[in-house]
């Protein structure tokens, strides 16, 4: 008997689902060199352009200079340094939260939160749509799990009043492949009703939600009695890596004795810690980024209107174009590459059978004139493809 990994991949490119990694050979930015190929590219999460930041790259070369390149071990054994103390305080006072918790990638997080809080005889509930990382969580916890219509607070009630032990409802703050808000006013009411906990992910909320970039939680005006447990991650808007856990004095307590991930992982470079300082000042101090990514947001939807093109109702960064079919969705993404963009096509099992797209995903560091050339570039491959769409 042997694992037949040969079919399985082949099935996979005939579903035209098989994935590639583009081989990025220029930093993050706009302007990249991918597979030997400039291009322009849309797909990137780093929403505020501070990836390659100067004054970030500067705070990791002092950094590293001052404090080396490795953790060393975990937080509880000597990977503990005072970068990733200070970051946590800072972090916690961004968040207005008693204290944070920093984690070495979102994935850990929330797999920490979710397995640290429920367990056998426990309920967790999960928004359909969310993160594969959030919905692992839920199943490698052992407690009842049960997924609710997307942002729908009256399934989220029914899953309610069946839920048993100590009860803990997850979603994420802006979903990653839609761009849609979570109802967090709604789902906060349905839970606190029945004494359950609210998680929420905010990994793509932090940097341009909120007056002061705080995300979805200073977007909705939501303290810690409404959100008790408050995630984020660093790779995106803040540019750098790793993410963190929000909340009160006991909720980190907690995950420091009994979160797994956490105690058995070492810790992130402090080198990266000192980056984030840095750019946790960036993204508080200079707004003029959120302001001028919300005007490409808008001018991209205007003119995306103005083609006919399809777009899903978001307000963020994360602009979906539903094609529908997968092997559409790729001639689409191929053609955009052979145009000069690099627009990624996401397919099932990340997205919903039949609802392939191009998910466009828009930076502080783009011009106008980029995201004109983009909506050019579009309306191109729109009509170049409108034929096979109407055999």
């Amino acid at each position: 008997m042997s694992f037949d990994l040969a079919s399985r991949l082949a099935a996979r490119r005939a579903e035209h689902l098989y994935r590639q990694r583009p081989l990025l050979d220029s930093p993050q930015g706009p302007e990249v060199v991918v597979d030997g190929q400039p291009l322009l590219a849309f797909c990137s999460n780093d929403y505020l352009g501070l990836a390659n930041h100067p004054e970030v790259i500067r705070a990791l070369q002092d950094g590293a200079a001052r404090w080396g390149v490795g953790g060393g071990a975990s937080h509880l054994v000597i990977g503990h340094s005072t970068p990733h103390h200070e970051l946590e305080e800072a972090l916690a006072a961004f968040t207005g939260r008693p204290r944070a918790l920093l984690f070495s990638t979102g994935y850990m997080a929330n797999l920490a939160a979710v397995t640290a809080l429920v367990g056998q005889g426990d309920t967790v509930l999960e928004d359909r749509l969310n993160h594969a990382s959030l919905l692992d969580a839920g199943l490698l916890s052992g407690a009842r799990f049960s997924r609710y219509l997307h942002n729908d607070a009256a399934s989220l009630a029914a899953r309610l009043d069946k839920a048993t032990g100590n009860t803990l409802v997850v979603t994420d703050g802006v979903f990653s492949m839609d761009g849609d808000l979570a109802e967090l006013p709604a789902l906060c009411a349905a839970a606190r009703e029945k004494g359950a906990w609210l998680m929420v992910d905010d990994a793509h909320g932090f940097g341009p939600l909120g007056a002061h970039g705080g995300g979805i939680v200073e977007h909705y005006g939501l303290g810690l009695d409404e959100m008790p447990v408050l995630v984020g991650t660093l790779g995106k808007a803040f540019g750098t890596a790793g993410a963190f856990v929000a909340g009160s004095e006991a909720l980190i307590e907690t995950l420091i004795q009994f979160a797994r991930p956490y105690i058995y992982t070492t810790s992130q470079p402090p080198a990266v810690a000192c980056a984030t300082l840095k750019s946790l000042e960036l993204l508080r101090t200079e707004g003029w980024r959120r302001e001028h990514l919300n005007r490409l947001i808008a001018r991209f939807r205007a003119g995306a209107a103005e083609l006919g093109l399809t777009l899903m109702d978001s307000p963020t960064p994360i602009q979906p174009l539903v094609i529908g079919d997968s092997a559409r969705a790729m001639d689409f993404s191929r053609l955009l590459r052979e145009h000069g963009f690099l627009v990624g096509a996401i397919r099932p099992p990340t997205v919903p059978a039949g609802t392939a797209r191009l998910r466009v995903t828009l930076s502080a560091a783009h011009s106008e004139e980029q995201v004109d050339r983009l909506l050019a570039a579009l309306g191109e491959c729109q009509a170049l493809l409108a034929p096979e769409s109407d055999a």
